[in-house]
């Protein structure tokens, strides 16, 4: 079965987080905070823990912030480096517009 592209960086990033048993505030669309830690998650929901166990689906998830730096290893299976190298460069055009309105 085809992986799909969000994987790439999402499965990484969330494994390391429930390997490392990162606290993490995950924030719904809806604006709810909810707080704990991932303990499972697939293709579709990410369960969190904190003193009890919440099944969250995906496409309600806004915004996961760790409770501290994470690091994804590009060695990741299904890394995709294609885009690594447009990024670097999207801030240096925001510095650009900036200097122009001062």
């Amino acid at each position: 079965m085809a992986q799909h592209k969000g994987a790439a960086l999402q499965d990484p990033f969330l494994n390391i987080l429930r390997k490392e048993r990162i606290p993490v505030s995950i924030y719904l669309v809806n604006g709810i905070k909810l707080q704990g830690q991932v303990e499972s998650f697939d293709p579709f929901v990410v369960l969190l823990r904190n003193t009890v166990s919440q099944m969250i689906y995906k496409h309600a998830i806004s915004t996961i912030v760790p409770s501290r730096a994470v690091r994804i290893p590009f060695d990741a299976p299904g890394q995709n480096h294609e885009h690594e190298h447009e990024h670097e460069h999207e801030h240096e055009h925001e510095h650009e517009i900036e200097d122009e309105h001062h």
